[in-house]
């Protein structure tokens, strides 16, 4: 609502733990084989975008209610005017002594799919009966119990395999099945079990859960082979912690325009919210409802205006799924069921989700809405030169936010600045320079800083040196102070992440202002003087091995242009933000003759670059290219990264069999790489043992991708093969 219509001098920021946000009401769905991964989960990242919200991928751990900060795990906290907290409920497992630590909760979602998938396989691999045990008879424990079973029933069915091989059953507390429907509800359900041969213990709590087996209230053992947990729904304690009104289980306790009783700037909607006046089940047809009020609430918020109030329903309908393409209706006291309900259930869900696609957010006149900064839309001048540098006090207010340290041969720094920095160069060292700086590839400034720091320190590993200091050289957007301060804070903390841990002090900078935010690091190591390394060097007979997947290059292009997923995209920030200094570590261990970091270049280009003073050729084995999936899916559909073409020149000294130029791979090695991994020349002896110190180091993606060949002509060139 807020990309389709953005709000003046406002701007919003989003906390979320999942960048593909599940769909609960699609669960039972997914679970049980009618609908794939990417059907049932939002796009957050697209829809932040479009919204031109910033988007900070974390988990949230409390709130400062007084410096109105959010706090993130090992990030900086992010500053708030107004505050909305969605984060839903989980199941109690902290309730029962073991469920924590043996059983699989129902949400997270996300945490909830990886474990069922591995129940999957466990099926699969077992020759023996596999029992499972649901703790909870609600709605969500009765549905999950029918999805699963129709799932794993087809599975062993398609393996020749008897049904009855698996063996669910049920323990409630209550005396019955899903207490709050009717009784139509409940009779319709339990026949639904029965006939699947679940089996159900009522009045009958788990009170202990075991390595293997639950104990019950009544004292019943039920061992089991997977435990999963889907009992009442408890909050998460920093609500509690952090200050705000809570009810007596925990929920941040709101009055009817979703406003905290306590603390007026915060606003929450679903589950994690409790309506002191209205009180309601968890479910999530109140969030839905919630959603537009929330909505217009915050922009009310922002502009000083009163809220409005929001009723929730007294009846509403519910569509509870019984594992095929049938489901069951609840309605205050009516119920049906059969498959006309599930296609009802499936139409709803299905347009739901609709509406959160990023195509469908249009203005009344059918124009897609960009969204963007108020303030920077005001911006009638902005002046360049020294007039463009940020002001003083952002600076200042910035730096006096992050994580500082001593560090050994610094003698002027960050902690009392000067003109310029002051450092003590090693007796009998060399000093090595290098320079870097780009524009954000991210939304998230504290992962682009991580990325564009590893990026800058990747040439110091790679000629065998030590990082000591670094210079920022940052451009920042457009826009407030309050604004430009949070993001310079959120980058350089993101940058430190990376260069305290390498410790490498970060002594000075410049700052200025632009279009867009871009980063970079001048960069100073010292190495023994025998101790340097190169990239020419390459021994006849040396195995090449690199260190990360190629393919992030032609992956953001596709973000560019709106068609990457965001697996490819969380795949390949892990692996950017993975830092070299290990690996460096490793080829050095096992007596790199050469070696060079892969990026701009691409994987050719800097092959090429290390054969130049050589004398040698190389031979590359394209099979053993390790490269993303989502990079060759963007390949494949004619995707290219803007440096491609110059980079493709390349291929006039490379020479190829037929086979190899047509495989998908092939234009991946011309493919421009940001934080890539390194390219060593290893000697033959000794590569498998390299290659197994990569892997131990992890670098799981390390490969030996060829050879080192004697040169026979003049300029050199590579071999695909």
């Amino acid at each position: 609502m807020f990309g389709m219509s953005p709000p003046d001098n406002c701007h919003v920021t989003v906390i979320s733990r999942d960048l593909l946000a599940p769909y609960s009401g699609m669960l039972p769905g997914l679970i049980a084989g009618h609908y794939d991964y990417q059907q049932c989960h939002i796009d957050v990242r697209s829809l932040a975008k479009r919204a031109g919200a910033r988007i900070c991928h974390s988990e949230v751990d409390g709130v400062d209610l007084e410096k109105r900060l959010v706090l993130c795990p090992g990030r900086p906290a992010v500053p708030f005017d107004v505050l909305s907290i969605n984060i839903g409920s989980r199941p109690a497992v902290g309730e029962v002594p073991g469920a924590a630590e043996f059983a699989l909760p129902a949400k997270p979602v996300d945490k909830f799919i990886q474990g069922w998938e591995g129940i999957v396989q466990r099926v699969r691999n077992s020759r023996e009966r596999f029992r499972i045990v649901v703790a909870g008879a609600g709605a969500g424990g009765v549905e999950l119990a029918l999805t699963m079973h129709h799932n794993l029933d087809g599975l062993l069915r398609e393996a020749g395999r008897n049904p009855d091989d698996v063996e669910l059953s049920i323990a409630t507390a209550g005396p019955d099945v899903i207490p709050t429907h009717n009784a139509g509800v409940r009779r319709r359900m339990k026949r639904a079990l029965d006939e699947r041969g679940i089996r159900l213990y009522t009045s009958d709590a788990v009170v202990e859960a075991k390595a293997d087996s639950v104990i019950c209230e009544s004292g019943r053992e039920l061992p089991y082979d997977a435990l999963v947990w889907t009992t009442h729904a408890s909050a998460q304690p920093w609500i509690g912690e952090s200050g705000l009104a809570t009810d007596e289980n925990g929920f941040l306790l709101v009055d009817e325009t979703l406003r905290s009783v306590s603390h007026p700037f915060v606003f929450a909607a679903g589950d994690i919210a409790s309506m002191q006046a209205s009180p309601r089940p968890k479910s999530g047809v109140f969030a839905v409802r919630q959603g537009p009020y929330l909505s217009d609430n915050l922009r009310r918020a922002v502009a000083g205006e009163p809220p409005v109030p929001f009723t929730p329903q007294m009846k509403f309908l519910s569509l509870i799924s019984t594992g095929g393409k049938s489901a069951i209706a609840s309605r205050s006291r009516w119920s049906a069921e059969g498959h006309w309900v599930w296609l009802l259930k499936d139409y709803i869900d299905r347009k739901f989700m609709r509406k959160y696609e990023v195509n469908v957010m249009m203005d009344a006149s059918g124009e897609s809405m960009a969204g963007g900064s108020a303030v920077e839309a005001a911006m009638e001048m902005q002046c360049a030169g020294c007039g463009s540098k940020i002001g003083h006090t952002v600076l200042r207010n910035a730096l006096e936010r992050l994580e500082s340290a001593e560090h050994h041969g610094v003698l002027v720094g960050l902690d009392a600045p000067d003109d310029a920095a002051v450092v003590e160069v090693p007796r009998d060292k060399l000093a090595v320079h290098t320079v870097d700086f780009f524009p954000a590839l991210v939304d998230d400034a504290f992962v682009f800083g991580r990325i564009a720091a590893n990026h800058c320190l990747s040439d110091v590993y790679a000629m065998g040196a030590t990082p000591h200091t670094a210079l920022a050289v940052v451009t920042l957007p457009h826009g407030s102070e309050a604004e430009q301060e949070d993001l310079l804070a959120d980058v350089l903390a993101g940058a430190l992440r990376v260069l305290m841990p390498a410790h490498t002090a970060l002594v000075g900078g410049h700052t200025t202002e632009g279009e867009k935010l871009s980063f970079g690091l001048s960069v100073t190591g010292f190495v023994d003087r025998e101790a340097l390394l190169h990239k020419g060097g390459m021994q006849p007979g040396d195995r090449l091995i690199l260190t990360k997947p190629l393919g992030t290059g032609v992956i953001f292009a596709a973000d560019m242009r709106g068609k990457a997923k965001v697996h490819w995209l969380d795949e390949a920030i892990a692996a950017m933000v993975q830092s070299n200094k290990e690996a460096a570590e490793c080829v050095y261990a096992h007596g790199a003759s050469a070696c060079t970091d892969v990026t701009g270049f691409g994987l050719a280009g800097h092959l090429l670059e290390m054969q130049r003073d050589g004398k040698v050729d190389a031979e590359l084995h394209l099979a053993e290219v390790p490269v993303f999936a989502g990079a060759l899916e963007a390949s494949r559909a004619g995707i290219a990264s803007s440096l491609f073409p110059h980079n493709a020149r390349a291929e006039t000294s490379v020479r190829e069999i037929a086979a190899a130029h047509k495989a998908d791979a092939y234009p991946l090695l011309y493919d421009p790489q940001t934080a890539g991994g390194l390219l060593a020349s290893i000697p033959e002896a000794k590569a498998d043992a390299c290659l197994a110190a990569l892997r131990d180091a992890g670098y799981a993606h390390a490969a030996i991708i060829g050879r080192v060949l004697p040169g026979d002509q003049a300029s050199p060139w590579i071999k695909i093969v």
